[in-house]
């Protein structure tokens, strides 16, 4: 029996995790991939407090893991959760273990969203891309194409930069929406192209990609651009598809809705980082929801008081419903 579980490891989780157990609670964190989320793939993070040259991802997020552990802290990784229920003590069953605690912290991430055009669910893993940071050094000397316009879709052709000899940015506006110390970075940069008010149709090859079909907007014009890898970051989704069943109020896009300490709803369950429906997707604003919900959790811990050796209360067994991940 845990005092807190935490389903996730990125920042939001390690945050959660390093407050929850420096806190005197027992705490267990399950991962079901890499320890550090998402940001653990990015190779420089220039806006975390604290590290004026800037620092890696996977650097970043390994610091706070090992600050976790060394206050106590459990971490898991597992293959798949295969059912959350919630009540009186809360249990989360993965495909080889159950485990118990009295509070629940969801610090799930976000997943990339694809384009969902033609020919880009035959090549993912064979030209098509989401991590430029994980891929890059396959296509050195060659021509990529990044999709999207935000910091993502910027800092990885900047890093691609590195291995390949052109890089072009496909994005549907006529501006980026990057920060402006990122956008100077690109134009200055004589490897990087701007296909503006543009759009990709179709990702092409036999094997591998060759081209990506492109359509501007402005124009109406088609033109069929040869390349050898397409990196797409153009949105992210909530990964939360597993706890679909649980009744955890949503917005529009299915993130997680909470109060202002980080409350769902569901007595006991609380949701801090990028899953939550927040204005600010950056791991300094991660971290402070991770730091926030383990305060939150906490308290619910202590004026809980004893759990009976049973589990769940009946009054609560009604609202327990599984899903998978």
């Amino acid at each position: 029996m845990y005092d807190v579980l935490i389903l996730g490891a990125g920042p939001a989780g390690l945050t959660a995790a390093i407050y929850s157990a420096r806190g005197g609670m027992k705490t267990l964190v399950l991962e079901r991939q890499m320890t550090g989320g998402q940001i653990a793939t990015t190779d420089l993070v220039e806006n975390y407090p604290g590290f004026p040259d800037g620092i890696s991802g996977f650097e970043l997020t390994e610091h706070m893991k090992q600050q976790a552990l060394r206050f106590g802290a459990e971490i898991r990784e597992i293959e798949v959760v295969e059912s959350v229920a919630p009540g009186r003590v809360h249990e989360v069953k993965t495909s080889s273990d159950t485990y118990q605690g009295r509070a629940l912290i969801i610090a799930t991430g976000v997943d990339p969203v694809g384009l969902g055009c033609g020919g880009e669910a035959r090549f993912t893993g064979k030209g098509v891309s989401y991590c430029a940071t994980c891929d890059g050094a396959l296509y050195r000397d060659k021509v990529v194409a990044v999709v999207g316009g935000g910091n993502s879709a910027v800092e990885e052709a900047l890093f691609l930069t590195r291995f390949a000899r052109k890089v072009y940015i496909v994005h549907r506006r006529d501006k980026l929406r990057a920060d402006w110390v990122l956008q100077q970075r690109v134009f200055d940069n004589t490897k990087v192209e701007i296909l503006w008010t543009a759009q990709v149709r179709e990702i092409r090859g036999a094997n591998t990609v060759t081209s990506m079909y492109v359509e501007f907007t402005d124009t109406h014009e088609f033109r069929d651009v040869a390349v050898d890898g397409v990196f797409l970051y153009v949105g992210q989704r909530p990964n939360t598809e597993f706890l679909t069943r649980l009744p955890l109020r949503r917005d529009s896009a299915g993130f997680i809705l909470t109060d202002d300490e980080l409350a769902t709803g569901i007595s006991g369950v609380f949701a801090a980082g990028d899953c939550r429906a927040n204005d600010l997707k950056q791991v300094v604003w991660a971290a402070a929801e991770g730091a926030l919900a383990a305060q939150s959790a906490g308290r619910y811990v202590e004026d809980l008081g004893s759990v009976p050796p049973d589990g769940v209360d009946e009054e609560d067994s009604d609202a327990c419903e599984s899903s998978t991940a």
